[in-house]
């Protein structure tokens, strides 16, 4: 994965994820409301450049952002709402352009991720991690 937006559903979240990654070798920056206008514009435009790996962002980013050809989303966390779900995973996959979606569900939120898919009126297969090997 050379290029992949993350999302979080809090600031600190967003934090908390880019320094683990950082520390792990990952070029990656996080964007949120919490970050000045200069310091969300840098990591956006190297972002979009191809000169930063990972963006970790909170629903901020979610909206009225166009990146072209974004190969990979992960929600880290699932968003409270199913419309903000939508315009996540809208990042990818823009304009007949490959794209991939991964959400990361926690055994707590997967009746909310039912929810979701109902009122998208789409299913996705999920893979329980227990059954993947490394």
């Amino acid at each position: 994965m050379t290029q992949v937006l993350i999302f979080a559903s809090s600031h600190d979240t967003a934090d908390k994820l880019c320094n683990k990654l950082v520390n792990n070798g990952i070029d990656a920056m996080a964007i949120h409301s919490k970050k000045s206008q200069g310091a969300r514009t840098n990591a956006l435009t190297k972002f979009k450049a191809g000169k930063l790996r990972v963006l970790v962002a909170t629903d901020l980013l979610s909206r009225g952002i166009d990146i072209e050809f974004l190969p990979f989303v992960i929600n880290y966390e699932l968003p409270r709402s199913p419309k903000d779900y939508i315009h996540r995973i809208g990042r990818t996959g823009r304009a007949d352009t490959p794209g991939e979606a991964i959400s990361l569900i926690t055994p707590d939120e997967k009746h909310h991720f039912r929810v979701i898919q109902k009122k998208r009126k789409k299913w996705v297969t999920m893979i329980d991690s227990e059954s993947l090997s490394f």
